[in-house]
């Protein structure tokens, strides 16, 4: 925004059981508040998937967990409007972006409507948002112009709020004009009439997913398809008199597009508020390099696709060496790199090869239940990065530190050229950019969970696994492989979990790395956890979802402790599994 020309003040973590001095400590914006919840959901954030609090918010100096609300994007706004009730707040951010419609609240336990209407703001972006944002700064700025706007802190005429803008939604009232979408034919005299050039989808109301959890399943299909398209339709939901309008996403970025948000002059440090002070997330982070946005993986519990899509869009080689040049001059710099990442490590520069396959696609994922034939999967482009920032003046070693999509590694393609820059990818990853441990993802060893996951077959971890197995020892090395797993997941049962701690095992691992599922909003697997119905096929699914049964899952992951034991036993008795107790345990 400052590179439009534009002043913006940002308030950090305003202190909001006080007397609202930090809501009116700047005064009025001439164009409007900008509230978001930061870079996680808060109550992911603020609470464990056992809805204990959390003992640490990574995100605060010190990991204070009582420095933010519960959905602060409802309570700023609440507070804002209260304060200021004519000027424009617009909301952003993760939690804004996963809740722009109907949703679960796993922590509330019941399903919630868009957080436009429990806010009261005026509009919502969602997604990353760089264009949506700058556009409405345009927009509103002329406006202003035109109207003379004052700039100083007397009140003024509120400013429209435009509503044509892609990735943005806003409210609007059953019988209202709904505004034109550019390129649509004639603006929209009431949800139900006037044709687009792309017909608007409308969802299920809120009370009718109320009254019925199908229909909030059949939902989310559209919610999903309609997030990862190219060329998305309008999305309306009733709630009550109101109506929630989802604009579609713009097409994603150029290369230039995505430079130029990322070549800005970013101070890489904390909000001047906090310096001296320790902020977890920022330590993880601080000497790591984004190289790319988007994932094309689609796993069902995952939030990435819902808010970044599943197109790659990618840096240029010279933005990404020009921030590590940045990194470098840093004062405490010693020459480690944390992380060349990405939402997926190893998804750099992989597009489709015809693009016109991919404006027609509507799949969540490129890669599951098989690799799409018009995905170019070639690690060339990835594998010239890390040469070129290893050859850096000032840089001893660049790990990776996000996720390796290891069925991307043993995926064969028809071009044999790509298939040796595949294994030349591997080769490098484990040899130069593993910090002693390579963190994975297989997520379960059941096909059926893995099918609902849209993860890959545990058979191709072995696979993977027996080729870092290999590496390591012809380079001498003793790098471990870490991998993630994730209990209570819909579709996994006891005896899931059970073979789970046998085959783990047998492959020698005291896993650390675990979870408990949580269901956090906008993601397949959380509406098929809620309302027992997978919403692509609307068949039945299990899910644990009591306490208990909670527990009596994720103990298997801790079968070496003699603690859990006893429990175990009992538990494999019960579901007529006596077969694994000698597997686990001996006779």
């Amino acid at each position: 925004l400052e590179a439009q020309g534009l002043k913006v003040a940002i308030v950090p973590q305003p202190n909001w059981r006080d007397d609202l001095r930090d809501f009116k400590k700047l005064g009025r914006p001439r164009l409007f508040f900008g509230v978001s919840a930061g870079c996680m959901d808060s109550m992911v954030n603020k609470y464990t998937a056992n809805k204990r609090l959390r003992s640490e918010d990574a995100y605060t100096p010190d990991g204070r967990h009582d420095m933010r609300p519960e959905y602060p994007s409802i309570v700023y706004t609440q507070i804002l409007k209260q304060i200021y009730p004519d000027v424009p707040v617009i909301l952003g951010g993760i939690e804004a972006s996963l809740r722009r419609v109907s949703h679960y609240d796993y922590w509330q336990d019941c399903l919630r409507k868009s957080i436009l209407i429990d806010s009261g703001a005026d509009l919502l972006i969602y997604g990353m948002g760089e264009k949506p944002i700058t556009e409405l700064c345009r927009r509103m700025k002329a406006s202003a112009d035109t109207a003379g706007q004052p700039h100083g802190d007397g009140p003024a005429d509120p400013l429209p709020v435009p509503h044509d803008i892609l990735q943005t939604a806003y409210i609007t009232y059953k019988g209202d004009p709904l505004c034109s979408l550019p390129g649509s034919a004639e603006p929209k005299s009431t949800v139900s009439d006037a044709p687009q050039a792309k017909p608007d989808i409308v969802l299920h109301s809120h009370e009718e997913c109320l009254k019925d959890k199908k229909k909030q399943a059949e939902n989310f299909r559209f919610i999903e398809e309609e997030s990862n398209k190219y060329e998305a339709s309008r999305i309306l939901q009733d709630a009550g008199s109101q109506t929630v309008v989802v604009n579609p996403p713009y097409p994603p970025m150029t290369q230039g597009e995505l430079d130029h948000s990322f070549d800005l002059p970013y101070t890489r440090m904390p909000h001047p508020k906090y310096k001296g002070k320790r902020i977890p997330a920022f330590d993880m982070i601080k000497f790591s390099v984004n190289l790319h946005r988007g994932c094309f993986g689609g796993c069902a519990f995952c939030t990435i696709s819902a808010h970044q899509g599943k197109f790659i869009v990618s840096r240029s080689k010279e933005s990404i060496l020009k921030e590590v040049k940045a990194i470098t001059e840093m004062p405490d710099f010693k020459g480690y790199l944390s992380d060349l990442g990405g939402p997926s490590a190893n998804m750099y520069a992989m597009r489709g090869k015809d693009e016109k396959v991919c404006r027609k696609c509507k799949r969540p994922s490129c890669i599951h239940p098989k690799v799409c034939p018009n995905l170019n999967t070639d690690h060339r482009p990835l594998l010239d990065i890390y040469h070129s920032v290893d050859a850096l003046p000032g840089i001893k070693k660049s790990f990776i530190g996000s996720g390796v999509r290891y069925d991307l590694l043993q995926y064969q393609s028809k071009d044999p050229a790509v298939n040796r820059s595949t294994a030349e990818y591997t080769r490098e990853l484990i040899a130069n950019h593993v910090s002693g441990r390579l963190k994975v993802a297989p997520e379960h060893t059941s096909d059926t969970v893995l099918q609902i996951m849209r993860k890959p077959s545990f058979s191709q971890f072995y696979d993977f696994k027996r080729t870092f197995d290999k590496i390591n020892k012809e380079l001498n090395l003793r790098q471990q492989i870490i991998p993630y797993f994730i209990s209570s997941h819909p579709g996994c049962t006891e005896e899931d979990m059970a073979e789970l701690a046998v085959i783990t095992k047998k492959l020698d691992f005291h896993l650390e790395q675990v979870q408990d599922f949580t269901p956090t909003p906008m993601t397949v697997a959380t509406e098929a956890w809620y309302t027992g119905y997978h919403p692509y096929t609307l068949q039945p699914v299990f899910s644990a979802k009591s306490q208990k049964e909670k527990l009596a899952q994720r103990m298997f992951f801790f079968w070496y402790k003699p603690e859990e034991r006893r429990a175990i036993i009992n538990e494999l008795r019960k579901i007529g599994r006596t077969d694994l107790i000698d597997k686990l345990y001996g006779k």
